[in-house]
């Protein structure tokens, strides 16, 4: 049902007007005057405004003037008298969404208010759909407030105009491809798809099927012909995640299809023109895949134009309370039952946990303890998370490579340390250098490049 205002000073044309919307169920609310329709405007919502042009004093435009200043999205529909084409284009031109002249008929009248509401009604379903995929695609759904963050964010928001090749790093579960939907987003081909491809996920023999589509008989069991990935993301996106576990032999051809924008079907040799951006991720060391020959030199290259590192959530532990609060109003939304809340101990234990899964596991966490937690309050027991966890493990994540547990191990050793010794010193920089046994300048390069400090740093 929608809320119709009517505005006319005749009251015959008021009431007439009353019983054709009531009838097709909407509410009526009627104004005699301008000066009472702009009053009404100012303290109630309306759908659609109906008004008479003639009203004396204040006329139909002042009440147009007036809906426009405060509701722009609410179509309003001028009466106008028979003849004055010139005053409705008038009309037209001051922001009114349509017309009617007197003597109106019936039927068309309806037409018109008919049309104006559904269109209004697709533009809001319209608005809280770009919304949601804010909140779910964009900075919305990569919370985080800390220096290492706030970077992603910069980078996203600077990368997402151009065409740019982005290669985002990080630990399985830490959201590489929220950043990439986030870039889709924000870029001028958010209209156009967005396609995600785990090359771990597919088996060496159908990854060309999967990347480039095949012809009818290419292989036993390619019994129709079949587009692939990069075709049907002709205009948008491809996100291509754990580009590290490509093959050699698709390597290639990735490479040929970034440089050249054209591919074949397997079995087939039409060559087809694809214009797509590529955006990769991976938690594999590529410069050492490249040095032991396992990955293309110039397919790297192509790939990292611009690099984007994302934290694990054990190097971001003030985000968890933020990030937890999303879960909780996610699956509030989804289950249609009142959000829960973490009690204080579970909010500490959060916090206490190591989160090798990072903020996947996080997510699992937390939906899983709003679901079986039956009041409002989320108890430690709930989250059913274990014994605390040490932060740092020598032990590898899985498909971590040597290179990768060394390289995360002194990290995590390093913010351990240089923590440690900022907060022995209050945060003084100067007398936190001098009991490390480094000049000031390169203990503040390295506090800001292990995210414990933003920029410049002080000395309080």
């Amino acid at each position: 049902m929608s809320r119709i205002l009517v505005v006319d000073d005749e009251r015959a044309i008021r009431l007439a007007l009353r019983g054709l919307f009531t009838r097709d169920g909407h509410e009526v609310v009627e104004a005699d005057s301008g000066e009472a329709a702009i009053e009404r405007l100012a303290e109630e919502r309306f759908d659609l405004v109906l008004t008479d042009l003639a009203l004396g004093d204040v006329d139909g435009l002042a009440v147009l003037r007036a809906s426009k200043a405060s509701r722009p999205e609410v179509p309003v529909v001028m009466i106008t008298a028979h003849g004055n084409e010139k005053v409705a284009v008038g009309a037209m031109k001051a922001g009114a969404d349509d017309y009617v002249p007197k003597p109106f008929d019936n039927d068309e009248l309806r037409l018109v208010i008919g049309r104006e509401l559904s269109r209004t009604q697709l533009e809001r379903e319209h608005r809280l759909l770009m919304e949601r995929v804010e909140r779910e695609y964009g900075f919305g759904a990569l919370i985080g407030s800390g220096p290492a963050m706030r970077h992603v964010f910069d980078t996203i928001a600077r990368v997402a105009e151009t065409d740019l090749g982005v290669l985002v790093r990080g630990e399985s579960g830490t959201g590489k491809e929220l950043v990439a939907q986030a870039i889709h987003q924000r870029s001028s081909r958010r209209e156009r798809p967005f396609v995600a491809v785990n090359c771990a996920a597919i088996s060496r023999e159908l990854v060309e099927s999967e990347l480039f589509g095949h012809e009818k008989g290419a292989f036993t069991g390619a019994s129709a012909q079949r587009a692939g990935r990069f075709e049907a993301a002709h205009g948008g996106t491809i996100f291509l995640d754990e580009v590290g576990d490509m093959p050699l032999a698709t390597q290639a051809k990735v490479l040929r299809v970034l440089q050249e924008q054209r591919f074949e079907r397997v079995g087939g040799t039409r060559p087809l023109e694809t214009d797509v951006r590529v955006i990769a991720a991976t938690h594999r060391d590529l410069e050492a895949e490249v040095e032991a020959g396992n990955y293309r030199e110039d397919l790297y290259y192509r790939l990292r134009v611009v690099e984007i590192r994302l934290p694990p959530l054990r190097e971001r532990t003030e985000d968890l309370p933020a990030l937890a609060e999303r879960f909780l109003e996610r699956i509030a939304e989804r289950t249609g039952q009142p959000r829960s809340r973490l009690d204080e101990a579970a909010t500490r234990a959060l916090c206490a946990h190591a989160w090798p899964g990072n903020v996947r596991e996080l997510e699992h966490a937390v939906q899983r303890a709003a679901v079986l937690t039956e009041g409002a309050v989320i108890g430690v027991d709930a989250l059913d998370l274990g014994r605390p966890r040490a932060r740092t493990s020598w032990l590898p994540t899985e498909g971590e490579t040597f290179a990768e547990t060394k390289r995360r191990l002194v990290t995590d050793f390093e913010r351990a340390y240089f923590g440690a010794a900022l907060t022995a010193h209050g945060g003084n920089i100067s007398r936190a250098a001098e009991t490390v046994g480094m000049a000031r300048q390169s203990l503040q390069q390295k506090l800001r490049d292990l995210g414990l400090r933003d920029g410049e740093g002080s000395d309080s």
